[in-house]
Formats: structure tokens, C-alpha cells, sequence
């Protein structure tokens, strides 16, 4: 087999077991046996857990963005296109496999122990916070609109995974009109 593709393959058997049962409940000799690996093998791709957990991290964190990018790239508009970050959340939410933001979840399990986890859900909720404001930029928003959209996201996120329902996305979503809404209406009247 080659080498990219069992890495791949215990890179995404590790991702799947990690977000159903948690990082510490999943033990190497279980991740070897369903990716279908050695330990040997397992070991020389990645030399520690900590290492398997980095390469799951980085491997959700792409698919969130490329996922995110491609929602929002959908609709027209600038508006809409912030509140399309919603929309991607109520899709995500409603999918078997959701448990909470893997982030959110790998930091609460783990990053106090590895401060690489802790460091990597930090670069990734503040790429999250970036990516809002350039788009609240694109909609002539202020600045202040772009924190407040996230600590949205991030709620809507927390309270979708605890209550186990996707209704947080369009409560998130009607909020987030409105913080629009008037941090539109704040600069025109600026403007004006």
C-alpha cells in the first residue's frame, strides 16, 4: 500500500474514532486495528498520538475552511454571504457524525495537557474570526461586527452539539440579521 494512502487512512479512522468517543477513550492498538495497519506501521507514520491528533486537527481544519469558503462563495452578495456562515453551520449540524466542533472538543479533552492542541484550536478559531472579518469588511461593515458573528458561531456550535439538534444554526442565524443589520444601518448613518 502507499505510504500517503495509509497515512490518509489512519489519519481519517483516527478523526472518525476521535469524534465519536473522544481522544483519551481511543487507544493506539484500537486506531491500528480499524485503520487496518500494524503498530510498527502505525508508529512510523506518526511517532505519537499527540502527532495523530496534530494531523486529525489540521485535517479538520481544512475541511471546515474549504467547506465555509465554498457555502459562502455560493450565494451573491455580501449580506448574504455572512450569513451564509449560518446556513453551513444548520447543514454541518445535521449530519449523523456531528458531535460539537472538533476543536472546541479536542481543546476541552486535551489542551491542557498539549499545548500544541491548545495552540493549534486557537490558530484555528482566530483563522475563523479573520476569514468573518474580511467578509464583514466586504460588506462594509465595522469592525466590531466580525467578533460578535463569531462568538455566534462559536455558541450556535456548543449549543447544537449539547442539546443534540440543529435548531441553534437558525437561532444564530435570525441573531446575526440583526447584528448585521444594525452594524450596516450604524455605518450608513455614519456615512450619512
Amino acid at each position: 500500500m502507499d505510504p500517503m494512502e495509509t497515512r490518509t487512512r489512519i489519519v481519517a479512522t483516527a478523526d472518525e474514532l476521535y469524534n465519536a468517543r473522544g481522544i483519551q477513550a481511543v487507544g493506539m492498538d484500537e486506531l491500528r486495528s480499524a485503520a487496518g495497519v500494524s503498530l510498527k506501521k502505525l508508529y512510523q507514520e506518526f511517532p505519537s498520538k499527540s502527532s495523530i491528533v496534530m494531523a486529525v486537527l489540521e485535517r479538520r481544519h481544512r475541511s471546515w475552511a474549504e467547506g465555509l469558503e465554498a457555502a459562502v462563495r455560493r450565494v451573491p452578495g455580501p449580506r448574504e454571504r455572512l450569513l451564509a456562515i449560518f446556513d453551513y453551520l444548520a447543514q454541518w449540524f445535521c449530519e449523523d457524525s456531528f458531535r460539537g466542533c472538533g476543536f472546541i472538543n479536542s481543546f476541552a479533552e486535551v489542551g491542557a495537557v498539549d499545548p500544541e492542541v491548545a495552540r493549534y484550536a486557537r490558530e484555528h478559531k482566530a483563522s475563523f474570526q479573520e476569514y468573518v472579518g474580511a467578509l464583514a469588511d466586504e460588506a462594509g461593515a465595522p469592525a466590531f461586527l466580525a467578533p460578535q458573528l463569531s462568538i455566534l458561531a462559536e455558541g450556535a456550535q456548543t449549543t447544537a452539539a449539547i442539546a443534540g439538534t440543529a435548531d441553534a444554526a437558525q437561532q444564530a442565524r435570525r441573531a446575526a440579521e440583526v447584528l448585521i443589520d444594525a452594524a450596516l444601518g450604524a455605518r450608513a448613518g455614519r456615512a450619512a
